[in-house]
């Protein structure tokens, strides 16, 4: 199990704010004003999120491979090139804002090497994508236990990803044509050459990272090999003593062909067995009736074998996939939508209860003491995403100066010179929020 800490709050917004609540610190018309301030704020982040998707979505379209609607005009290559470059810049924003983890290559080259619970042996050519990144959340131990030859039980303790998001973008048509000139296996791919695929699954392994990948190849382990040669080899030595007799008759009947009488002379068979056609017809037939239902049964065997491995990787895919292609990303936006909003909600929380100023480390420390002492759970808080949000939000209030109106527009949050936090009152930042709502959309109706 990976020993980093996560930043995942493993818990929904509405919980996070009905927390911040019981807590106690919050009285009178302030517990209305920080539920409206939420409210209001959850709206802002998903309008902001909603155009983030959109942005994704219309540059996505002509890497889909599911797509069902056209374009009324294909990409140049330099726009083509532009609209890959969005939708990866996308990809890696909402995933970072969902706190998930970019996974090493290391890791996958690992899992290449090395079985947990499907014993295949597996092949991925990387140099098949222009594109390939891979992003998790949750990194587990759990204990399982396999069945070993249908009596025997195992425990085994295997190292879990509880989320993982694949994105790989395959090289072009060109690339595919020849190689499969040179590899029959990439005559019938599995997928479009040129486009996009995402996936999203839970609860995978970590040495089993390689069965997501489209473009595998797997195959039996040498163990399973040994385990399917032996048998067969036990099984074919008897088979052929019995049926030297019958391969003496073809051998001998093929020399007199040749006339080669002096190598006839040393073999021990009846030669009128030799001469009578009858009798050679019956071995050859016997013979491979012999060894060709055996070379069937053992082939048999083996494509058994096969289609029990692929239906472990079927099963495993199938009952874990979350979510493929386009559909991931409207996944994706909602869980970062949701996170930077825990995020936000409980800094402005701890800030206006806080009876002491404090400083963006101050508050890391304070806010994930907190959540180990109401929630029990051990959290790495991402402190900068949320201040900075925060620092961002700008909006005009009125003061009231010498009994006139002044109208100054200021930011959330800012800081004193010695790097200590300020942030708005909850009526201000109520004002804050709604002014920078209210001009979402510059449009005067002119």
């Amino acid at each position: 199990m990976s020993n980093i800490r996560e930043s995942f709050i493993p818990f929904r917004r509405t919980d996070i704010i009905n927390l911040c609540l019981e807590d106690g610190k919050l009285q009178g018309k302030d517990v209305k004003l920080f539920q409206e301030f939420c409210d209001i704020l959850t709206a802002f982040f998903h309008f902001r999120f909603h155009s983030t998707l959109e942005t994704i979505k219309d540059n996505y379209t002509v890497f889909n491979p599911n797509s069902d609607v056209k374009t009324l005009q294909e990409p140049s290559l330099e726009q083509y090139e532009t609209m890959e470059h969005e939708v990866i810049k996308g990809f890696k924003y909402i995933l970072e804002r969902a706190n998930y983890i970019q996974l090493s290559d290391d890791i996958i080259q690992k899992s290449l090497q090395e079985k947990s619970l499907i014993n295949l042996q597996t092949d991925v050519d990387f140099n098949d994508f222009d594109e390939f990144y891979c992003y998790y959340r949750g990194d587990i131990d759990e204990h399982i236990t396999i069945k070993k030859f249908n009596f025997f039980k195992q425990e085994r303790i295997i190292d879990i990803l509880e989320r993982v998001v694949l994105l790989i973008k395959f090289k072009g048509q060109g690339y595919f044509q020849a190689k499969a000139k040179k590899n029959k296996q990439y005559q019938d791919l599995n997928f479009t050459p040129g486009k996009m695929y995402l996936y999203f699954y839970k609860n995978i392994p970590k040495l089993d990272l390689d069965l997501l990948f489209p473009n595998i190849k797997t195959s039996m382990t040498w163990k399973d090999k040994l385990l399917f040669g032996v048998p067969a080899i036990g099984a074919a030595i008897p088979l052929i003593l019995r049926a030297i007799p019958n391969i003496l008759l073809i051998i001998v009947a093929i020399l007199l062909v040749l006339r080669a009488d002096s190598i006839v002379q040393s073999i021990e068979v009846d030669r009128e067995k030799v001469r009578d056609i009858m009798p050679i017809l019956v071995a050859t037939l016997s013979l491979t009736m012999t060894l060709g239902g055996f070379a069937f049964k053992q082939y048999t065997k083996y494509k058994s074998k096969e289609i029990k491995f692929q239906k472990e990787v079927s099963d495993t895919l199938f009952f874990k996939n979350l979510a493929n292609n386009a559909s991931v990303f409207q996944a994706l936006v909602d869980i970062a939508e949701e996170e930077e909003c825990k995020e936000i909600i409980l800094v402005y929380y701890h800030l206006i209860t806080s009876q002491k100023k404090l400083t963006p480390e101050k508050l890391d420390q304070k806010i994930e003491q907190w959540m180990t002492e109401k929630l029990g759970i051990v959290l790495d808080f991402d402190i900068h995403g949320p201040l900075n949000n925060l620092e961002k939000i700008r909006g005009k209030i009125v003061y009231e100066n010498n009994n006139e109106d002044e109208i100054k527009e200021v930011p959330l949050l800012s800081y004193d010179q010695e790097g200590n936090i300020n942030i708005l009152s909850l009526e201000d930042s109520k004002m804050v929020l709604d002014y920078v709502w209210d001009n979402a959309f510059a449009y005067n109706g002119c």
